[in-house]
Parts: C-alpha cells; sequence; structure tokens
C-alpha cells in the first residue's frame, strides 16, 4: 500500500542503502534522473558525485548521524549530460537506508528569470517613453527654431549651420523613434515561420561572405499568427548580431544555425500553451560577456563600439507583441538566442493560467 502511494508521487522518491546504492525509486525519480529501476538497482546514482562529491559526502553524513538533511539549488549531472537543479532532502530510515526526496527546481527558476525579464521590459518601456516626451519635445523647438532662423540669415553661407542643426535634430528624433520600438500596431495573420527564416538567410547571405548559415527546420511546424514583416525584423535584429560578433572575432569557422523547434505544454511567463515555436539561433562565436547577459535585452546598450545597442530591444519589443519573449545562454564557443511565439492551432485560444504543470 506504501508503495503504491509512493508510485503516485510526483514528487521523486529515490531509496539508497548505506553504499547509497539504489533499492528502489518510484516513477516521478525515474522521469527527473533519466534512470529506471531496472537500470539503477543496486548500483549507485553518478549523479550524487555533483559539487565536486560534496552531495554524496553529505548523505555518507547523514547517514552516520542519522539526522535528516536538506539542500536547496543543487546541480546534479545526469547521465544524459544534462545538468538539473533540484531541492533534495535525505531522511535516514535506518543506518543502512536513506530516503531521498528531490524536487526539480528548473521549471520554476526559468519561470522566474522569465517574469523577472518582463517586469524589467515594462519598467524599461515606461521610463524609454517617458524620456522620448522630454526629448522630442525640445528637439521640435529647436528645429523650429533653427528654420525661422535660416530665413532671416543675411549671409547665404551661414545657412549650411542651420541646416547641419536640422539634420541632427532629425537624427536625434528618429532614434528616439527606433527606441520606442514598432510605432503601429502588429497585424496578425498566418505566416509560414520558415518563410521568415529564408528571408532573413537570403539578406544576411547578402552581407556576409565568411559566415556560414545552416538551416535545421522541424517541416512538421504548423503555421503561427503574426506580423511577418516585423518577425523578419526582430530575426534579422538578432541574427545580423551573430553574423556581425562572428565577423569581428578570431573564430576558424565561424556559422550560424537557424533552428527551428515544437515545444508542448510549455510556460511563458505565467502562462501555459499547449504548442510553442522555437526559434533558435546560434553561433560559435566568443560569447556575450557576463557584465552585459543582465541588461542585454535593454535599449542603448551594445557589446560593439559602433553598436546602437537598439537591435535587441526593438526585438523583445515585437516578441511581446506576439505573446512571446526572447531568451538567451551564452558561453565561449556557443550562444543561443531562442525566440519563443506561442501557437495557436486550429483559431483556438491555447493558453491557460498555470496550476502546477510541467513545461
Amino acid at each position: 500500500m506504501h508503495q503504491r502511494l509512493l508510485e503516485h508521487l510526483t514528487t521523486a522518491v529515490v531509496l539508497l542503502d548505506e553504499q547509497l546504492r539504489v533499492r528502489w525509486l518510484n516513477p516521478a525519480a525515474e522521469a527527473l534522473l533519466g534512470v529506471s529501476l531496472t537500470r539503477a538497482g543496486n548500483t549507485v546514482l553518478e549523479c550524487l558525485d555533483g559539487e565536486g562529491g560534496r552531495i554524496s559526502a553529505m548523505l555518507r553524513q547523514s547517514l552516520r548521524d542519522q539526522h535528516p538533511y536538506t539542500q536547496r539549488e543543487a546541480l546534479l549531472l545526469l547521465n544524459s549530460g544534462e545538468n538539473i537543479t533540484v531541492d533534495y532532502t535525505a531522511t535516514p530510515l535506518s543506518p543502512r537506508e536513506l530516503l531521498l526526496e528531490f524536487e526539480s527546481r528548473d521549471r520554476l527558476m526559468r519561470i522566474s528569470r522569465e517574469e523577472t525579464l518582463i517586469a524589467r521590459q515594462e519598467m524599461v518601456k515606461v521610463l524609454t517613453r517617458g524620456l522620448a516626451h522630454e526629448v522630442k519635445n525640445p528637439l521640435g523647438g529647436i528645429r523650429g527654431a533653427a528654420q525661422l532662423l535660416e530665413r532671416d540669415l543675411p549671409d547665404e553661407s551661414l545657412t549650411e549651420f542651420t541646416r547641419i542643426i536640422v539634420e541632427e535634430a532629425d537624427r536625434l528624433r528618429d532614434l528616439v523613434d527606433r527606441m520606442l520600438g514598432p510605432n503601429k500596431p502588429v497585424q496578425h495573420g498566418p505566416l509560414n515561420i520558415h518563410a521568415v527564416l529564408e528571408r532573413v538567410r537570403t539578406l544576411l547571405e547578402a552581407e556576409t561572405q565568411r559566415v556560414s548559415l545552416a538551416r535545421d527546420y522541424d517541416p512538421s511546424l504548423p503555421d503561427i499568427t503574426g506580423d511577418e514583416a516585423a518577425l523578419i525584423q526582430a530575426v534579422l535584429n538578432v541574427a545580423r548580431n551573430a553574423v556581425q560578433a562572428l565577423e569581428e572575432s578570431a573564430t576558424t569557422e565561424p556559422a550560424v544555425i537557424l533552428r527551428t523547434r515544437a515545444r508542448r505544454q510549455f510556460t511563458l511567463g505565467a502562462e501555459r500553451h499547449r504548442l510553442v515555436c522555437e526559434v533558435s539561433i546560434i553561433d560559435n562565436g566568443p560569447g556575450i560577456p557576463e557584465a552585459l547577459r543582465e541588461s542585454l535585452f535593454y535599449p542603448m546598450i551594445s557589446g560593439r563600439a559602433e553598436g546602437s545597442g537598439l537591435g535587441l530591444s526593438i526585438s523583445q519589443s515585437i516578441l511581446h507583441q506576439h505573446q512571446g519573449l526572447i531568451e538567451c545562454d551564452s558561453q565561449p564557443g556557443h550562444t543561443e538566442f531562442r525566440l519563443l511565439i506561442p501557437l495557436d492551432i486550429a483559431g483556438e485560444n491555447n493558453t491557460r493560467p498555470v496550476h502546477g504543470d510541467q513545461a
């Protein structure tokens, strides 16, 4: 009876002996750790050697002291090579038996990151719009005054300076407009995401000779609902950044991969979606400096001396208009931007609030 209850728990439960060999684990533990009871039976879980052997050392101490032990956000390395973050509790049942309970933290941490990112973007949007209003009003006055002054100048040669004032005022106005992002609502309609990527790939191939552009598409993806021109701009901004970073680096075989995948039962912010289109833009460049990663999608933030720092901010704004977002993981040799766009199937609304769902 007790075993049947444990088998139906969503919490991963593992029973170990005094040598930390597996005596039993429930289906939730099999799914979390990627190992079956038949394969794990009477073997030591290699993932317990994580964090430099600290986990297994603490478990042995818990057995010796016969005292429960809990650790938050421990990192386990699975046999598949995947890293997972878990909370776990070790409870000695006897000097020869240790009960482990694992609770995955990856989904909750990702949801928290996404909610933080969305909140930051909303804050930046409010601040940017306030700043734009304060800047554009005096710019209009400066431009108008320069035009009036030009009419009254006695010397024709002096108008060169007033034209400079007008041109620079116009340039600053355009810069502020770009900071605000798209100033018109997106025109939603059915479109093929691969047509968007092929358009981007064609544009980039005309711009670069050094960087190879590869495709890894999932042909089973259905059409998405969105604004084709806006999504082309969003993908192009991200992909062009990758190409430019590679061209400026010493990478021997610079390459960008455009990849699409379908993600099922995926959570974006506080909403669960039955199906999400994931567009990944992957490059093998030097990676993004750690100091820039937290502020990567803020306006005017750029890792390049001649960059405006607006491309990623605009792309994120476009994805928000499609109820999606952009994530980024970066390390030397592998930088991946993931554009996540909810899919509507057969015109149905595919979102609902999260209540204990699994992403």
